[in-house]
């Protein structure tokens, strides 16, 4: 943050999120946000790191000289880790949160895609049952892929050369991989077209959030809904 590198430690919870403290100011950071929200640093934002939520079995087969974070060893046995059962526990807790409709039950799995100053939440199941999902957000065309697993997500802007294209799972194969109707390219999970015309061109990454709707609405208050069909 401004040239200076900050060290941070979970402090608490605010809104059932995370909230950082940095050693070096003391200023309290809210997670979902990046955003201090007490302190000398208050108002100042974090630079978002583009990331993917995959399962391990996905991101190995993708990666497969890539490392893995070990667990450290001191920490574990203070006890500074969370039990394996945490986010079983924390699911039967009541959920408390501002500006939460009653839209979703309030821990509906979404996942989250903000651009252009628009947000839109897309509920997991649907993900599932309309695979992929072809919408605007923003006023950008995008594809919001399930991989293999049934747990991974990403999403594309599914535009190229100022052609936007129309994506579909290819109907048969050992691979979940998409076409597009315009070239009959074929697509991975990976974003790139390992075939036709296209083959070679990569589709951009979309930044998307894998969140609580409680969450989500709180931090997004003006956010939309996806529903099935709605492309």
């Amino acid at each position: 943050m401004n040239g200076r590198e900050l060290h941070f430690h979970l402090a608490g919870i605010n809104n059932q999120n995370f909230i950082m403290r940095d050693d070096e100011t003391g200023s309290w950071w809210q997670q979902v946000t990046g955003e201090a929200i007490q302190g000398p640093l208050k108002g100042q934002h974090l630079k978002p790191v583009f990331h993917d939520e995959l399962s391990f079995g996905l991101w190995k087969n993708e990666q497969p000289r890539g490392r893995v974070l070990k667990p450290d060893e001191s920490a574990q046995r203070a006890g500074h880790y969370i039990s394996p059962d945490w986010e079983t526990k924390v699911s039967k807790l009541p959920v408390i949160a501002l500006n939460v409709d009653g839209s979703l039950p309030p821990r509906t799995l979404v996942v989250g895609i903000a651009l252009n100053g628009k947000a839109k939440a897309y509920p997991f199941d649907r993900l599932l049952k309309q695979n992929p999902v072809l919408d605007d957000v923003g006023g950008v065309p995008i594809a919001i892929v399930v991989g293999e697993d049934g747990k991974s997500v990403r999403a594309f802007a599914r535009e190229l050369d100022g052609r936007k294209l129309e994506l579909f799972m290819k109907p048969a194969g050992s691979t979940r991989n998409l076409v597009d109707a315009e070239t009959a390219s074929e697509w991975d999970f990976t974003g790139t077209a390992l075939s036709g015309a296209l083959k070679g061109r990569q589709l951009k990454k979309i930044p998307a959030l894998n969140d609580y709707w409680f969450d989500w609405k709180a931090y997004n208050p003006k956010t939309t809904i996806y529903d099935i069909g709605q492309h």
